[in-house]
């Protein structure tokens, strides 16, 4: 179970405490929370949020498609190897994606390698509320996107990943 934090608490951190607590928000990517926290003192959920995100967006393109390649792709091989995040499992466990029947499972494979080919990253989607029909839908429209909109859809969604994640992490303080 993680550890649930207070804004004041996260705040109040030295940047390697900070890091620690929330460097994996952002896939494999901790620099992410080693930029935002000179944003410290973050008076609201949102604050925090944005600081983040706008170390993200800020960052050059190879730092951003680094940080979207970081991402695992959707009931692909690192979770056939169980070689997921705890995060990452989590989060497509919650979406079925650990019960794909194998039509279904063909069908995200086709599309993860399309995906690879197209743009040269994994397809990137907050999955929570979502479920295998709703993903592969997913897949196939955005499939359709120019690399610049894909590039700017995938980071829109990994601030919603980060959102979600760090809204299991914050006490009601």
């Amino acid at each position: 179970m993680a550890v649930i934090y207070s804004l004041t608490a996260l705040s109040a951190m030295s940047q390697s405490d900070f890091v620690a607590a929330l460097g994996d928000l952002y896939e494999h990517s901790p620099w992410v929370a080693q930029g935002a926290w000179s944003a410290r003192p973050f008076a609201t959920t949102d604050a925090l949020l944005a600081a983040m995100s706008y170390c993200m967006r800020s960052a050059g393109v190879d730092q951003q498609l680094a940080l979207i390649r970081a991402h695992p792709e959707l009931a692909g091989r690192a979770a056939v190897r169980g070689e997921l995040t705890q995060d990452s499992r989590s989060e497509q466990t919650g979406a079925g994606l650990d019960q794909c029947s194998p039509q279904e499972f063909a069908q995200i494979q086709l599309l993860n390698t399309a995906w690879q080919q197209k743009f040269g990253f994994p397809f990137v989607i907050a999955v929570r509320g979502l479920d295998r029909t709703a993903i592969i839908s997913r897949m196939q429209e955005r499939l359709t996107h120019d690399a610049p909109t894909e590039q700017a859809e995938a980071l829109n969604q990994i601030d919603r990943i980060a959102a979600l994640r760090l809204a299991q992490r914050l006490s009601g303080e």
